[in-house]
């Protein structure tokens, strides 16, 4: 049973348990629920669908948007959290005038097969860009794309990739690698961080969501949880709106200073093309929107990418449903969520701190 008194029961195994205890905690605290299936169903025939709670008073003029599974193995922590928002403070913890939007697993496909990755194989956090014009270029990857994701998986493999990865990290530095590796790409559909060509499904159901339910909106303030950025446990607050702009001052108001920027050299992250939090603020231009991406670290960025690489050849190789697959999906799970109750701890309590400063940001430009 989701409570306060086991907060740890918020986090699900898998998507199917994540998703109803979000169903029984938004039905507990008297929420609004619909949903829309998912093309596809998961490993074991399951149905895939996002699930959209609403809580407050739909005239409400400001709204918590709380934003889970656009990386859908991310998913998992994210899903916690709003639970864990639903079953501890819901309602009560909203300030006059102010609705919660959640919406939960938007790349429910993701979610259920432990990937990053939407069924398009498109990373949603890359997805927003304006199709009808020329996409984004990332000669980076061009370079390495047969590097990144070889044509076999085997020892001998992947020691020539980490050569071919290595030289160029020797020859433009780490920073220009990570660029060249996460920073969006749109010309290798199964390779990693591939934008798409189209807008995908998950974009579309997003965008229908926020045009329905945010539409009477002044205020919005959007939380996206992610993990797989930053030490173990640790809380990295993304301050993803434009340097400079009254969006990315409002974000450090709210939430610290400490809000770091893709666009900072120092940051953990890197820049990136077609992110959804940042393709908010353009969404919403009726609303004075305020976004955050919280990212809660697990294991060295090494090793996430290195699942990412193995998932995308699985997949490109048709061995999702081989014991190949299987034990990808178990790396894949292990490098963006820790069943360690520590670990679960410390990202409660570093999610439950920025909600609270999400309402309190509401309130106080309200």
């Amino acid at each position: 049973m989701v409570g306060a008194k086991n907060s740890l029961s918020s986090f699900g195994h898998a998507y199917i348990e994540a998703r109803n205890l979000f169903r029984q905690a938004a039905h507990a605290a008297g929420c609004e629920l619909e949903h829309r299936v998912c093309p596809g169903t998961g490993p074991s025939d399951e149905e895939l669908t996002v699930d959209i709670a609403w809580l407050g008073r739909r005239d409400a003029s400001k709204v918590l948007v709380l934003l889970s599974g656009v990386h859908g193995a991310e998913g998992l922590f994210g899903s916690g959290v709003q639970v864990d928002f639903l079953a501890r403070c819901g309602a009560a913890k909203l300030t006059v005038g102010t609705a919660a939007l959640i919406v939960h697993g938007i790349n429910p496909h993701g979610f259920a097969w432990m990937r990053r990755t939407t069924q398009e194989n498109v990373d949603l956090n890359r997805n927003w860009v304006n199709f009808s014009g020329p996409l984004p270029t990332n000669e980076g990857y061009d370079t390495l794309a047969n590097a990144i994701v070889p044509s076999e998986w085997t020892p001998e493999a992947q020691s020539a990739s980490r050569e071919v990865l290595q030289t160029y990290a020797d020859k433009f530095g780490f920073k220009a690698l990570q660029r060249a590796v996460h920073g969006g790409q749109y010309r290798h559909p199964s390779g990693i961080f591939f934008g798409g060509f189209e807008l995908c499904w998950s974009r579309i159901v997003l965008t229908d969501i926020f045009e329905r339910y945010l539409r009477d909106a002044v205020r919005v303030g959007l939380i996206d949880f992610h993990t797989g950025i930053g030490s173990w446990g640790e809380a990295v607050r993304m301050n993803v709106a434009p340097a400079g702009s009254s969006a990315s001052e409002r974000t450090l108001r709210w939430f610290g200073l400490d809000a770091v920027s893709p666009f900072d050299d120092t940051s953990p992250s890197t820049r990136k093309s077609g992110g959804c939090s940042e393709a908010s603020i353009d969404l919403l231009k009726h609303a004075e929107v305020t976004t955050l991406t919280l990212e809660i670290g697990t294991v060295p960025l090494i090793d996430v990418v290195m699942a990412l690489r193995e998932d995308a050849w699985i997949y490109e190789n048709g061995l999702a449903l081989s014991p190949a697959g299987e034990a990808a999906r178990v790396r894949m799970r292990a490098v963006y969520f820790d069943d360690d109750p520590t670990w679960q701890s410390m990202a409660l309590a570093a999610s439950r701190l920025t909600i609270r400063q999400a309402i309190a940001g509401l309130a106080a430009d309200g």
